[in-house]
């Protein structure tokens, strides 16, 4: 098969998320990419996680959206993720769950505060919600126009992709991405921790404010920057 490591990646990816507490039922979704062959992989819809395997994944051509190898029907998201990686050139991952903080603050129509520098090492500002969306965009290409809706919202802000790796679709819930699917997975992670932060510094103090620009800067570009001097090199 030749894209057995790409499935396996991906097949892993969808048991992290499990693992780390964000996916209830089949509530979520990870996909992976392979930019050379033009292909993503994402999990099939509506399969348990205990039982799937790598061989479930289902390759799809970024391109035409046409399934390229598989023979179960992909995630009910996958024209979400589809549109995303066709808008969003740099980035090789993509997660959608329903974690209980991060559905929250979508479902408030809120962005997610940068109260923090756990925030901050991960995300360069507060991580955006978009609009709701239109019923005849609910009633038409749903998941598709939910690319869209995050598509266009970040294009409102000018802001790339990497640098916010992560949106709140208004009541609906989080995607986060990655250049990979193994920091899409850890940028799923860091959202809903940093959304449970959130919660609980407002629990403590109703009137807390974000932190200042300059330390938001510091923490993400120490790790993301070009002259980033976290960890090893």
């Amino acid at each position: 098969m030749p894209y057995e490591a790409l499935k396996e990646a991906v097949w892993k990816a969808n048991r992290d998320i499990v693992e780390a507490g964000l996916v209830v039922l089949t509530w979520g979704n990870a996909s992976g990419a392979d930019r050379r062959d033009g292909v993503f992989a994402i999990k099939p819809s509506g399969v348990s996680y205990e039982h799937m395997q790598p061989s479930d994944m289902v390759v799809l051509s970024i391109e035409t959206g046409e399934v390229v190898e598989g023979s179960l029907r992909p995630s009910s998201d996958t024209p979400t993720h589809l549109h995303l990686y066709r808008s969003f050139e740099a980035i090789g991952g993509i997660v959608h769950t329903h974690s209980t903080n991060a559905v929250s603050w979508a479902q408030a129509d809120s962005d997610l505060p940068c109260f923090g520098t756990t925030h901050a090492d991960h995300f360069h500002g507060p991580v955006p919600v978009t609009r709701r969306m239109w019923e005849d965009e609910i009633r038409s290409n749903y998941e598709h126009n939910t690319g869209v809706v995050i598509v266009e919202r970040f294009e409102e802000l000018g802001v790339d992709a990497l640098s916010i790796p992560a949106v709140l679709v208004a009541g609906h819930g989080p995607f986060a991405w990655g250049d990979t699917v193994e920091s899409a997975v850890e940028n799923a992670i860091v959202l809903e921790e940093s959304a449970n932060m959130a919660v609980r510094t407002l629990i403590v103090n109703r009137n807390a404010e974000p932190i200042g620009k300059a330390l938001i800067d510091k923490h993400f570009l120490r790790k993301h920057g070009t002259d980033a001097y976290y960890g090893q090199g």
